[in-house]
């Protein structure tokens, strides 16, 4: 027990009595220095780590707060103590209704008997300094967020307290508080629809593991139980100290210990790496296993190559919910095929595309070569690439409002691998060209 403390390292320890706080508490650097007697940059280190992990946040006037780790699976809907967050607000009256959601926003920019048509249960007004305002919306239902800063008076709070019903200030104007929560509802939809390593982790059986001290006989046994030819190897503390699989046992006695046949220092992934990076990972390695720890390195449980092409293909057959950047530039491209049925792409470049100068940004060429790429690849192979290498070459100008063509030419294709030449044209001349080598997510 005593040299399981010892590995624990003090970053360790910090985020540990970090997590071990109350909801609620506040935490300063020095406090947190003086408390565990580290420096404190360590101290800071630490905190940083626990926000990204969402155990904690930073107030403006209150300062850095423990908070609950928010769920994986987040609701489409917003509640009132997320706007809080969101509009950088604080909370005039009604904070037992923090929890509660809200279905829609209203902008109170009209008389009060037009507004009140609009105003209904489980909505948010965003209106500023009228009070009269905020006691209607209150008694219909809705939370309340007055902008720029202003209050409102005590009668208004106490009504938002009997009901349970926030009403929050905010010192951002009416506008930029509609795009702050239109931007945050947005990020929401992409953040859901990105699938993650926990994804698949979370619907899977206890992890199959085999210990140092294991042999094969062990090994075998395992096998035949979960139907499984790859198993993670860990320590006496749970930690990830290899792999094994059915063709480093092949040719050994049942008796023997896997220690000197397994492999060390194996690639990992954490439950919050996305399935996208772990496809690739296990393209450009060549492997099919890799097992999932926690920021200890201890065993948290497995995934297969097969568990993630699934996942990945069960999530493109969702709807659409929220649109990366990537994906607005490429809905601008329509999908055409020359009388051969060969597929080709054509589209405007839009003002968004384009640098200060007003030609196509580097950029955001590479990407629409790139999906062009890709969406070729699986149009002749019905498989799922990555790129493994790409090279653009810029010919003449292509400015704002240029219609343009994409034209792929297949240059080699095989089980693994695809390499393609595209051509992007402006009134037939071309204006750009990329050589791309896409490997192939299906084949190891």
């Amino acid at each position: 027990m005593e040299g399981h403390e010892e590995s624990i390292t003090k970053h360790e320890q910090l985020l540990q009595y970090i997590e071990g706080l109350k909801i609620g508490t506040k935490i300063s650097v020095r406090k947190l220095a003086k408390t565990m007697s580290v420096s404190e940059g360590t101290a800071y280190r630490a905190l940083k780590e626990a926000e990204n992990l969402g155990i904690v946040i930073t107030k403006e006037r209150i300062g850095t707060v423990r908070v609950e780790k928010k769920p994986r699976n987040l609701s489409d809907q917003l509640s009132f103590e997320d706007v809080v967050e969101i509009v950088e607000g604080h909370v005039l009256g009604g904070a037992e209704g923090l929890g509660k959601t809200l279905h829609k926003y209203v902008i109170g920019a009209m008389k009060i008997d037009a507004m009140a048509r609009y105003i209904d249960a489980g909505s948010l007004l965003i209106v500023g300094n009228r009070e009269n305002t905020h006691s209607l919306a209150l008694q219909q239902g809705s939370g309340v967020l007055i902008t720029g800063g202003f209050g409102t008076s005590r009668e208004v709070k106490n009504l938002a307290d009997s009901l349970q019903l926030p009403i929050i200030s905010s010192r951002h104007d009416t506008f930029t508080v509609a795009s702050m929560i239109n931007r945050a509802l947005f990020d929401r939809l992409i953040k859901k629809k990105i699938m993650l390593v926990e994804d698949i982790v979370v619907r899977k059986p206890r992890v199959s593991m085999l210990k140092l001290n294991s042999t094969i006989a062990d090994f075998d046994e395992l096998s035949i139980e979960t139907g499984a030819q790859h198993f993670p190897v860990v320590d006496e503390w749970n930690r990830v100290v290899g792999i094994i699989s059915r063709k480093d046992v092949e040719d050994l006695k049942g008796d023997q210990n896997i220690e000197k046949c397994l492999i060390r220092h194996p690639i990992t992934v954490g439950m919050q790496t996305s399935l996208a990076s772990a496809a690739q990972i296990m393209v450009w390695e060549g492997i099919d296993f890799l097992p999932v720890v926690d920021r200890n390195r201890k065993l948290v449980s497995s995934v297969t190559r097969r568990e993630v092409l699934q996942a990945m293909r069960d999530a493109q057959n969702q709807p659409q919910m929220g649109e990366t950047f990537e994906h607005l530039m490429w809905n601008g491209f329509a999908e055409e095929r020359d009388q051969d049925g060969k597929l080709f792409f054509h589209g405007m470049i839009t003002p968004q595309m384009a640098t200060n100068l007003g030609t196509i940004s580097h950029g955001v060429l590479s990407s629409i070569m790139t999906q062009a790429a890709l969406t070729f690849a699986k149009d002749i192979s019905g498989g799922d690439y990555v790129v493994d290498n790409l090279s653009t070459y810029f010919v003449r100008p292509v400015q704002i409002e240029n219609p343009v063509v994409i034209s792929p030419v297949l240059l080699e294709i095989s089980r693994r691998a695809c390499k393609l030449e595209m051509l992007m044209k402006y009134q037939d001349n071309i204006v750009a060209k990329a050589m791309l080598t896409l490997q192939s997510i299906d084949h190891a």
